[in-house]
């Protein structure tokens, strides 16, 4: 039956009223703020590292060029954190008295040096060495540096002169085919200074403290090793004096000074200049300098064996300059034979001068050395190194040949007629080695020389061509008695043109001929191609004059 009120209504149940649809204020304050504290210390922590940046790249600029360094700028080469335009060389240091130069004179303070560190135990090695060294002694030579160099020694050498000195090609050279050899010649003679010295005063001028650096350097020779202190140091801005003799030739002075170091003549002898030089180091806190066999210098002498290993492939032999002064040679191979063992290590030194192989037969150098003062010898008759540059040489070098005076004028003349290469004894005695005979061994294998020294005096150089060219029959002279008759002459002549010799120079002798009256003693030099054209204008002559006389070389 149907309830006319309609369906009983459901009783009405509690519900709980809805929440609020919103936080409240302080929840949302409390989020602002951490945002607001957040974003702010992002800010602090971005603009922190912005501003470390800055400084850093500040820093590099002036104190520490990593790639570029001397000379390797666009617009103009930075020298130790100061511009300098092209075509502009920074100004040379000429003080007006020696004693009281220093800091405030001249530098101002404004000198600032940078240095470059291999992050290696090796490098600290050496920094400590170098400096104990300083703090003890004037000079390089301590017992903190008579220690053997290491492959690591050199490699950080490599790196930290890059850019300051010139990576020399070694090239092929022609000379190849006339002696059976495939030839490679390390072009070192094309360094700023034209000596590979450069190579180990860079880096023991780089590695000095910034303390020495400002108070200079002194050296006492006028060798390839004081040019390369001379330019290097005024590259650094470093002071450096130079104390030669007053033998000294003219033209070493003007391009010591040119290289930028204040030149002083003291003294008729070597030994004079240098105990001026060690007095006014003393007096004064400079350091002097000398070419020895310190592990600093050594290893940056030994990265030519490196760049020799990297430029020729498949290589079988080097062979380096030796002399005395041997520090090239022992330092070369220790680079050369921790990359390849089997590589060949020769020294040549000259005849008149074993000073290496007397060294090495006596275990020590030697107390007396014979030494010559020409300039023609230069460093091949140097005293020898020390026991460092010795026992490196005895351990690693496989051979010491000896050359003669004769063999190295030829090789000198050899270098400039087919390399275009002017280079005195130091640089050509390499090759004479391989001219002489002296390597029968190395016939059709791969060797590369070391051509390490290119100064040469002009006056010195013409001598040596014309020397070398009577050594091999290229110029000759002959005499030869005719009648007063100019046909007689005019016949001599005409012969000389058949036969395609050139003649340099014809003398007549009328008053002190011995023979008949009213003759001429004519003297003949002439130019010819080899041995065997000489031969063959010796007897043309001979036929027509059989009384000719040669003049024997």
């Amino acid at each position: 039956m149907v309830n006319p009120r309609g369906p009983p209504r459901a009783r009405p149940t509690d519900v709980a009223s809805p929440g609020p649809l919103l936080p409240s204020y302080g929840v949302v304050v409390g989020a602002l703020l951490h945002l607001i504290v957040y974003f702010v210390a992002v800010l602090y922590s971005f603009a922190e590292q912005l501003f470390l940046k800055k400084n850093d790249n500040k820093i590099k600029k002036q104190d520490a060029p990593t790639h570029c360094d001397l000379r390797c700028c666009k617009d103009g080469p930075i020298r130790n954190g100061h511009w300098w335009p092209i075509g502009q060389r920074p100004p040379s240091i000429n003080p007006e008295r020696l004693k009281d130069f220093g800091e405030e004179d001249y530098l101002n303070g404004d000198v600032k040096t940078w240095e470059m560190k291999i992050v290696s135990r090796n490098e600290e090695l050496l920094g400590d060495a170098l400096s104990r060294n300083l703090q003890s002694s004037s000079r390089t030579n301590s017992s903190s540096f008579n220690k053997l160099i290491r492959f690591e020694d050199i490699s950080a050498a490599a790196f930290k002169i890059q850019c300051g000195v010139q990576k020399t090609p070694c090239m092929y050279s022609r000379m190849s085919k006339q002696y059976g050899v495939d030839i490679y010649l390390k072009k070192e003679f094309l360094q700023y200074t034209g000596s590979v010295k450069e190579r180990g005063v860079l880096y023991l001028l780089t590695s000095l403290p910034q303390d020495q650096q400002r108070k200079g350097v002194i050296v006492a020779s006028d060798s390839n090793f004081s040019m390369a202190v001379a330019y290097h140091a005024s590259e650094l801005r470093i002071p450096a004096f130079v104390i030669v003799s007053t033998s000294t030739s003219p033209a070493r002075v003007k391009m010591c000074r040119e290289y930028g170091a204040m030149v002083i003549s003291y003294g008729t002898t070597a030994k004079d200049s240098q105990t001026h030089a060690r007095r006014l180091a003393q007096e004064n806190s400079y350091l002097y300098l000398e070419e020895e066999d310190s592990a600093v210098y050594l290893s940056g002498l030994g990265t030519v064996g490196l760049e020799i290993y990297e430029q020729v492939p498949k290589l079988d032999a080097v062979i380096f300059p030796a002399g005395g002064h041997c520090g090239l040679l022992a330092a070369s191979a220790a680079a050369l034979k921790h990359l390849n063992p089997h590589v060949s290590v020769i020294g040549v030194e000259s005849e008149s001068f074993p000073v290496l192989q007397q060294s090495l037969k006596a275990g020590h150098p030697p107390e007396e050395q014979a030494r010559s003062s020409h300039h023609f010898y230069g460093d091949v008759s140097g005293p020898c190194f020390g026991s460092n540059s010795l026992q490196l040489t005895g351990k690693l070098v496989d051979k010491v040949v000896a050359v003669r005076e004769e063999d190295i004028l030829v090789s000198m003349l050899r270098l400039l007629e087919y390399e275009r290469a002017t280079v005195d004894a130091e640089g050509a005695i390499g090759l004479a080695a391989l001219i002489a005979g002296k390597l029968p061994e190395l016939k059709g294998k791969r060797v590369a020389i070391v051509i390490c020294s290119g100064n040469l005096e002009l006056r010195l150089l013409q001598q040596c061509v014309a020397r070398a060219l009577t050594l091999e029959n290229r110029v000759c002279r002959f005499s030869l008695v005719l009648s007063g008759c100019p046909a007689d002459i005019a016949k001599l002549l005409e012969i000389l043109a058949r036969e395609e010799a050139r003649v340099l120079d014809i003398k007549q002798e009328h008053l002190f001929v011995t023979s008949e009256l009213f003759t001429v003693e004519v003297t003949c030099t002439v130019e010819t191609r080899d041995k065997i054209h000489t031969a063959q204008l010796r007897n043309a002559l001979l036929e027509r004059y059989p009384a000719v006389k040669w003049t024997e070389r």
